[in-house]
């Protein structure tokens, strides 16, 4: 399989989008998420949009190897799949951060692992090594859970 430069780049922009207008719909609430209890084991702040960055670069990479080896692209759920767990993906920092709705978060939270989990056995199906990209975006979504939920519960 050749790389299709343009479809890659796109692929891995628009991960890279929705988690820029994401965060920037919800950087009004980080100062006051700044003054909340943490829970242990609690990251530095500036490793989160180190860690997103990431995990959106190998999403789109992993979405750019379903589109292509997908055998009807037009007609591909785990692509479908990927697109609602991006647009969940994208409300979870504006419910959590700039809301501060942090109980709600969690559930919307619980959605988004359970669409990363079904977009990753769907992406198996067609490509091994890009189920394989999606597993760190699980385990830090997993991460996050626990962060969440500690937020919720000491605050």
């Amino acid at each position: 399989m050749s790389v299709k430069i343009k479809k890659l780049i796109v692929s891995i922009a628009l991960p890279l989008a929705v988690g820029g207008v994401s965060a920037l719909v919800s950087r009004s609430g980080m100062e006051g998420f700044n003054r909340v209890v943490q829970p242990p084991l609690s990251p530095p702040q500036w490793l989160f949009p180190v860690v997103w960055t990431i995990l959106f670069v190998l999403m789109g990479i992993a979405s750019y190897l379903v589109f292509e080896a997908a055998k009807d692209p037009e007609e591909n759920s785990a692509i479908t799949l990927y697109i609602v767990q991006l647009a969940v993906n994208f409300f979870w920092p504006v419910f959590f951060f700039r809301l501060g709705l942090y109980y709600f978060a969690f559930l919307w939270l619980v959605l988004l692992w359970v669409l990363i989990l079904l977009t990753v056995i769907k992406f198996r199906e067609i490509s091994k090594t890009a189920a394989w990209l999606m597993l760190p975006y699980l385990a830090w979504v997993t991460f996050a859970g626990y962060l969440n939920l500690g937020v919720a519960l000491l605050n």
